[in-house]
């Protein structure tokens, strides 16, 4: 006979794979976006370099809209899933708009497609990624799983998505954003009828109450900590996101033709994430020996070293050796930072924090450099871009090791209250 603990047990588990399932989801629609977007604008929109950055600013712009508003919200609802389901919807349209509309658009006017494209995916992906994260985050506190083994699920529809996406991509173009289409329908599902939260230990996740003031989240923009959190994503987090966006065009160059370029790209990335996927599971385990703090130090160290790197590569083994190093960069930052804020701020405005310090100062970054970026690559090629690129990762990793302060270990969930590091 089965006894009561055994049945609690037993619930927590079946509790827990809902959250692995939204990740995979969503961060499927994320991969195949960030992953072949900018190849379908080249072959399909047939967008040059500027214009393809101008694409990015502007999903990077309406981000600091959409961000800081998400967040806030994110802090009031807590464990309401109105502002998820919302953006999930809206994932759903992305096969009919890019099927449909975007080159009747493109016809119109090109800035005007950029402006209208920059609106709907930041709305799904750079404003909607921080709701996702700290929903689960929130998740894994009240139901006592690690936001790192869930976020296993994002890694694995990298890898999926890295893979099939190539593949689609190579049959027919427009396949990719259908993919992202049925994606977003499962995902849709799971929020509305799977993900259940531990409501009698929502304490722990910063409570319930939804009565934040303008005086709570204001009081942010005085802790010097946040400043020096967002400096160290503008300086490592958003160079990472410019360096990724247009490398699908600086790897085919290695290639005679453009369809051998793209099928390697799809098997690298695939093992990219793959190790990603696999670094995943122990990342909790050493981010809570080693502290959050120092994981984000290392995975700044790491990111300099693959983007200097991949500017001086003679050839492409080396390219592909620096490019797998990624697959150590995510987990290391992923976990890191949702320990970090957890650790080091006040766990009711937990969201605000997130969306802040982390999306908000990567995209404000990313909307003034893009573009730049993007003629960068056109008149001084890539390699000297790559190089540039990664000094300032090593400038602004030095700053953090210097002025970013250690987190609370207990608070964070590093270790217990008796000070021994969490298994």
């Amino acid at each position: 006979m089965i006894n009561q603990s055994e049945i609690k047990t037993a619930n927590k588990k079946k509790d827990f794979w809902g959250f692995p399932f939204s990740h995979f989801t969503y961060f499927f629609i994320w991969q195949i976006i960030n992953g072949y977007l900018t190849l379908w604008m080249e072959q399909i929109g047939h967008l040059n370099g500027a214009e393809a950055g101008v694409v990015f600013s502007m999903m990077a712009g309406f981000s600091l809209i959409f961000q800081p508003a998400f967040g806030i919200i994110s802090d009031k609802l807590i464990f309401k899933k109105n502002l998820i389901l919302t953006i999930s919807i809206a994932g759903i349209l992305i096969g009919p708009y890019f099927q449909w509309l975007f080159l009747p658009l493109m016809k119109i006017n090109s800035t005007f497609v950029a402006i209208i494209t920059g609106i709907f995916l930041s709305f799904i992906l750079n404003g909607g990624v921080s709701v996702i994260e700290q929903y689960v985050q929130r998740a894994s506190l009240a139901n006592h799983f690690e936001y790192g083994h869930s976020r296993m699920g994002g890694s694995l529809a990298g890898m999926c998505a890295s893979f099939l996406g190539g593949q689609l991509f190579l049959w027919s173009p427009n396949s990719i954003f259908w993919a992202c289409t049925i994606s977003a329908m499962i995902l849709t599902g799971l929020l509305l009828f799977n993900d259940k939260i531990h409501m009698e230990n929502a304490n722990l996740a910063g409570g319930t109450s939804s009565r934040l003031n303008l005086k709570q989240i204001s009081s942010i923009f005085k802790i010097k900590n946040f400043w020096f959190l967002s400096l160290f994503y503008i300086g490592t987090a958003s160079i990472y996101d410019i360096f990724d966006q247009q490398f699908i065009i600086f790897f085919k160059s290695f290639f005679d033709t453009a369809s051998q370029g793209t099928a390697a790209y799809s098997y690298m990335t695939t093992a990219q994430i793959g190790i990603e996927f696999i670094l995943m599971f122990p990342m909790p385990w050493i981010i809570n020996r080693i502290g959050a703090r120092n994981g984000l130090i290392a995975y700044g160290t790491i990111l300099a070293i693959r983007i200097i790197g991949s500017a001086l590569s003679p050839n492409l083994f080396w390219v592909i050796l620096l490019r797998l190093l990624a697959g150590l960069e995510m987990p290391l930052i992923l976990v890191s930072i949702m320990k970090y804020i957890s650790g080091a701020f006040d766990l009711r405005l937990y969201a605000t924090i997130y969306a802040l310090s982390s999306n908000f100062a990567k995209q404000i970054t990313e909307f003034f450099l893009a573009t730049a970026a993007g003629k960068m690559y056109d008149s001084i090629g890539f390699h000297h871009t790559y190089l540039i690129l990664g000094v300032i990762v090593a400038i602004f990793t030095i700053f953090t090791a210097l002025f970013l302060k250690k987190e609370n270990p207990v608070q964070a969930g590093e270790r217990d209250r008796a000070g021994n590091p969490k298994a």
